[in-house]
């Protein structure tokens, strides 16, 4: 069943289609039957689901190239919120790539693995245990945009909150916040360094997440974050490589 809920929750972070719009019968459903949600949860969704079955398609469009496409505080591309445009961020992809590759999914030429519609519906192809690991390895970024989106009052914010909690990290939205609410309008790049100072990405278990004692399966090697060098211990470091992937 959750990876039913993640599939649909990917489709609900696309751009918007017609075909979005005719399944939103269908996502009802599901969302509704979806026994990892609160209550609270599940009423956002549903009236998420509503709002783009109801509202013009060539608005939704509009809307959503403007939330989520002009700008960096908002891309749905995971890497962008770790590494920016650094050489981290391609091997990172490639690390990516081979992840997926190795449990047989392959992607189309013009994808990026790190933009996260496409990650959720990797997760949706996977055992529950090894979808739920992933969902916390890239959680950091997940409470990110949620926290901002809610900070807008916008209503896809409300698959976020979902998402934490298939992953069984209901507070994590919450405990972004903060941080949040000293960003100023479109200042990303601003904060990017302060949110992130402590915290690359690699690619194997993790021995930290908010599911205690959750472990990846053989065969499949989560993200995990690690501690990096902070921009003035980099400084001294010019001929090394940082220790991020």
């Amino acid at each position: 069943m959750m990876q039913q809920t993640l599939k649909c929750l990917s489709v609900l972070l696309t751009y918007p289609s017609q075909e979005l719009q005719d399944a939103r019968a269908e996502m009802s459903t599901l969302i509704e039957a979806e026994t990892r949600l609160s209550g609270a949860s599940k009423v956002a969704l549903l009236d998420l689901i509503r709002h783009l079955g109801e509202t013009d398609l060539m608005d939704l469009q509009a809307h959503y190239v403007s939330l989520f496409d002009q700008g960096r505080d908002l891309s749905l591309h995971v890497f962008e919120h770790v590494h920016g445009q650094s050489r981290d961020r391609g091997q990172a992809m490639v690390d990516l790539l081979a992840l997926y590759r190795s449990q047989g999914f392959e992607l189309s030429a013009h994808e990026l693995p790190d933009y996260l519609p496409l990650l959720l519906e990797f997760s949706a192809q996977l055992p529950e245990p090894e979808a739920r690991q992933l969902l916390d390895d890239v959680m950091h970024v997940i409470a990110l945009l949620g926290a901002r989106l809610a900070r807008r009052d916008e209503a896809s914010a409300a698959i976020f909150t979902a998402l934490a909690e298939l992953a069984g990290c209901p507070a994590a939205l919450a405990d972004k916040q903060d941080e949040v609410a000293e960003e100023g309008p479109n200042e990303t790049l601003v904060n990017m360094d302060k949110i992130w100072e402590e915290e690359a990405v690699t690619f194997m278990s993790s021995p930290e997440s908010c599911q205690q004692g959750s472990q990846g399966q053989a065969g499949v090697t989560p993200i995990q974050w690690v501690p990096r060098k902070s921009s003035k211990q980099a400084a001294g470091h010019n001929s090394s490589v940082d220790g991020g992937s």
